[in-house]
């Protein structure tokens, strides 16, 4: 009865707290997160008008990204790529997990932007659920930068890329 009562706990945990498909992927970031900025899930940020901004590096924005993303970085990030946003508009961050883009979504607010999102799982997650990404030349691809090997583990469609040339 105990076990079962554990199970049942860990399930309504799971699914009241899910924001990916993955409960361990949904755990790993529970605990690699602050969760101090506003988050979105896939779901909610597909139905989006938002302006999706994107804190992986160069070579990892080339290879794939959510088509109409502008390109911020991360290593280094400044605002001269957001100068002509206005400070109001709906921005949705991504990176490959959420990590990234959650710093970079804590220094939007801080600077003064009012509606920025961190989006959940990044695009990881939004491949996992079957949305498409476009490649350098805006045409749908099936290849994901998946940063390294430890965090590929939790791209589960598509084409990893790890080193491209």
């Amino acid at each position: 009865m105990r076990l079962l009562f554990s199970a049942i706990f860990l399930l309504n945990f799971f699914l009241a707290e899910a924001q990916t498909q993955n409960g361990a992927f949904n755990l790993t970031l529970k605990a690699l997160l602050s969760h101090s900025v506003k988050e979105v899930t896939v779901p909610d940020a597909i139905k989006s008008t938002a302006l999706f901004v994107d804190a992986r590096e160069r070579n990892e924005y080339d290879v794939s990204h959510v088509k109409n993303a502008l390109f911020v970085g991360y290593d280094n990030f400044n605002f001269d790529s957001l100068a002509s946003i206005n400070k109001g508009q709906k921005i949705i961050v991504y990176c490959s997990v959420g990590y990234r883009s959650e710093k970079v979504a804590e220094k939007l607010v801080t600077a003064g932007f009012t509606d920025v999102s961190n989006l959940v799982g990044g695009i990881f997650e939004w491949v996992n659920q079957g949305y498409a990404v476009v490649d350098s030349s805006g045409a749908t691809t099936q290849n994901i930068h998946a940063y390294n090997k430890t965090w590929g583990i939790w791209l589960n469609k598509g084409n990893k890329v790890y080193n491209p040339k």
